[in-house]
């Protein structure tokens, strides 16, 4: 599967941005869809996923409350809406995809997007 990763931008803190990873290839909901972000210096870090089959959702604690994923499967394309932005949510944003259920960590994705860039100004 390929995936295309788009929606990011320059906001304002408190403003809301919504991303989009599109997939080309195989149906987007066979997989677990991961979120992560990766900031200047900083690792890759887990946001949320979205788990195959089930679609249950995980979020990290940072942003739970504030981000939200979702999919619209016609479409083949997961969502992650992210409102009351923050400047330290600052970061390149990749979506991944993977077949573990409950995946949580970059190395049990198995395909990647190339990223988009989120600033959030103060």
């Amino acid at each position: 599967v390929q995936l295309q990763a788009s929606g990011g931008g320059l906001v304002q803190a408190g403003g809301s941005l919504r991303l989009s990873c599109a997939a080309s290839g195989r149906i987007l909901s066979s997989y677990t869809l991961g979120w992560f972000r990766e900031a200047p210096g900083k690792e890759r870090e887990f946001v949320g996923t979205i788990i195959r089959d089930s679609g249950n959702t995980i979020y990290a604690d940072s942003v739970k409350g504030r981000f939200t994923i979702s999919s619209d499967n016609a479409k083949n394309t997961v969502y992650l809406q992210m409102n009351g932005l923050k400047p330290e949510d600052t970061a390149i944003y990749y979506c991944a995809a993977g077949f573990q259920y409950r995946a949580l960590k970059p190395d049990e994705y198995d395909y990647w997007g190339q990223g988009t860039q989120v600033t959030v100004s103060s």
